[in-house]
This record gives C-alpha cells, structure tokens and sequence, in this order.
C-alpha cells in the first residue's frame, strides 16, 4: 500500500473513487456540498503533479440512467472550489471515457458519469471495475462512506492496481480518528449513542461495552431501556422484542465496569407534534397517552458532568427530537457541552448521520475534533468488522 504523501504523481492519472453523493434541490443547485469539500484536499493533492479522473455514485438509479441524478450538475461547483476547469465525461465506461481519460492533461479533472447507472458497479462486478481501472495508473479510495460495500469502485478496482493503490486523506484522517476511540484510546472515554432503536445500535453497543468507560443513553431507544427496568413510559417509543436484549445490555456493563448512564427525566408531550403540549416529569413516570421526545433537566445536567469528565468522547445520535424546536434543547446542549469539552482538550469524534447534521444545525461542526463522513461505515468499523474497501487497499 502507497501513502499519498509520499507517492509521486508526476504525469500520472489517478483514478479516485470520492462520495459526490450530495443533496440538490429542484433547481438541480447543492444543498450541502461538505461531501465536496471533504475531497478537495486529495484531489489538489494529485494535480500539483498529475492529473485526477474522479468517479462517484448519486443516489439510486438502479441500473438506469437518470438526468436527475447525473454528476453534471455538480462539476461547475467542483470548477470553482477547484479553481481549474473540470470536464465532464458522458459516461463511466466506454468510448467518451477513454478518450477523455486519455487526453487528460497534467492539472485537470474529469469526472466520470454516475457509476450507479450500471448495474455491475453494485454487484462488484470485474469487467466493469476492469474499465474503470483501465483510464489510470494510480487508484486512491477516497470514500469512507461506501468502504463497507464490496462495489465494482470500492473494493474490485483495487486489485488492478496491486502496487500503485492508497487511501485519500478522508480515509486516512477517518481511520486514525475512529482508532482513537476504538484502539489507542485515552481515558476515561464516553460513548453518548442516541437515535430511535436499540436494535440498529446492538452491535455497536455490545463493542463499546468492552472498550468505554462511560456509556449514556438518550433518545428513543432509552425508553426501551427503562420500560425493561420497570418503568411507565406511556406511549413513547418502545421496542419490545428487545427488553431481554437491554437487560444482556446491563449485565455486561456491570460485568466490564462500564457506568451506564440513562435519563432520570424527560419533555413528555401528548402528540408527536412540535406544537403538541408538553410537559417535564419523571421517566419512570409517563401518564398514558403521552410520549417522551427530549431529556429533561436532571438529565441534561447528569450527561454534561460526564461530559466534562471525559477525556474521549464518541456521539453517534441525538438524544431527543432535535428537528423540532419543542424538543431539541437536550441535543443542542449536549453538542454546546461537547464543544466545550473539545476547547479544553477532550477528544471529540462526531459519527452517524443524524448526529453530523446536529453539529451544522448548532454551527459547532469547527468546535470538535472530528466529524466522520461515513455513517454505515464507521459503526461497521467500530463494530469491529472488516470494510471491503479497506481491505481492498491493505492487501497485496
């Protein structure tokens, strides 16, 4: 394996795979180019010496092609925060392609048309990576977010370029960042998950359990934490196929030393509604036909002084209905405390969809060490498992 660092590009073409999986309005205008900006850095890496052939998938166009999700309506947006033209290839493979690939200058971009126009790019399929890989000398995986899929430009690719392949610098920095929490942890580390269920959480839940100190609990699946000990939850959110689960939860924190931390309290309200009416009381105490959707007071306050105490921190979740005002203070105050805690040292690492958009919703996403771009992949990487589109660069 290569480092992009040290690898010399000069009047190479490198083939990299990056995540343009970006959100457009009607207008076909970006919404949230982050995804963009995260590749910028690897891609000027490549064009001081080399030339770059970029290819990514939009949405799901199973197969068919789609004007819709076409890459074309994001190359005048990568020109500017490039500063060089980039061109546009009218297809992924095939005749355009290659001549486009091939007349490519040392300092330009193309980008290749939506990979997921083809069928064989999700079915990994080695003829279609086959010609992917044929436009260039160099590969580089720079797509965290779909390392944990065995496709054509993920993982397949790689093998056609057994001594010339390597992470960008997203991969790279995602690595060391989840390693941080995962392997050369400093202590004491939290881990706050949140979300709705427990049963998306399960893996990840039982790894952290060896390797975390603190683990809070917040969300929609703590009520299935408390209804498993006894509680009233009225008519919040409850998984119950999972109690015996939860309580397996319990034993192996006591068994491992791990202080698990659960809401004493909550914003209950009688409609999942922002304009609903609410109420704060006690969890184990919620009146039939009402619903918890925040934590309360005493909750927040008990999150935050473990916050504080912490010298490692991993959020994957928010702890209450953050998208409705009604119910975001616990979220937003959590993510102000994490902040805080980054300022003072603490190393903060921000991971799944819904926790990132927390973070930007709050303007803190500058305030905290790290925000992991690849929701599926980083809890498949912190759960332990091997990433196909890791391990396609690792091996030989």
């Amino acid at each position: 394996m290569q480092q992009i660092n040290s690898y010399d590009f000069t009047g190479k073409k490198a083939l990299i795979r990056v995540d343009f999986n970006v959100p457009l309005n009607d207008k076909f205008e970006i919404t949230d180019d982050t995804r963009i900006r995260a590749a910028i850095p690897t891609i000027k890496k490549v064009l001081e010496t080399g030339s770059a052939i970029l290819m990514s998938h939009r949405g799901r166009p199973k197969g068919e092609r789609s004007e819709e999700l076409s890459l074309k309506h994001i190359t005048k947006h990568l020109s500017d925060l490039l500063g060089v033209k980039v061109l546009l290839a009218n297809d992924c493979v095939g005749e355009d392609a290659k001549t486009k690939a091939s007349n490519l200058k040392n300092g330009e971009v193309l980008v290749l048309e939506n990979l997921r126009f083809y069928k064989e790019e999700k079915k990994g399929d080695e003829n279609f990576a086959k010609e992917l890989a044929s436009l260039a000398d160099v590969y580089i995986n720079d797509a965290f977010g779909t390392a944990h899929r065995a496709h054509a430009s993920t993982t397949i690719v790689a093998k056609f370029f057994p001594n010339d392949k390597m992470f960008g610098y997203i991969i790279e920095s995602e690595i060391k960042s989840i390693d941080k929490v995962v392997k050369d942890v400093q202590r004491p580390l939290t881990a706050i998950l949140g979300g709705s269920k427990v049963s998306s959480k399960i893996t990840i839940i039982e790894n952290l359990l060896n390797v975390v100190d603190n683990l809070i609990i917040g969300g929609g699946m703590a009520y299935t934490f408390i209804k498993a000990n006894g509680g009233k939850i009225g008519n919040s959110l409850v998984e119950e196929d999972k109690l015996d689960l939860v309580q397996n939860i319990y034993d192996i924190a006591e068994k491992n030393n791990v202080k698990l931390f659960l809401p004493v309290d909550t914003i209950i309200a009688d409609a999942f509604d922002n304009n609903a009416n609410t109420k704060e009381c006690n969890i184990n105490e919620i009146p039939d036909g009402w619903q918890g959707l925040d934590i309360g007071e005493k909750t927040t306050q008990n999150f935050i002084n473990v916050i504080n105490n912490s010298t490692t921190i991993l959020w994957n979740g928010p702890v209450g209905v953050f998208e409705m005002s009604s119910f975001e203070k616990g979220t937003k105050k959590i993510a102000e405390a994490i902040a805080d805690a980054t300022a003072k040292g603490t190393f903060s690492l921000i991971g799944g969809g819904d926790s990132v958009a927390a973070i930007s919703k709050y303007n803190l996403t500058d305030k905290v060490s790290y925000v992991s771009t690849g929701g599926g992949a980083l809890l498949e990487y912190m759960e332990g498992k091997e990433l196909p589109g890791i391990k396609a660069i690792l091996e030989n």
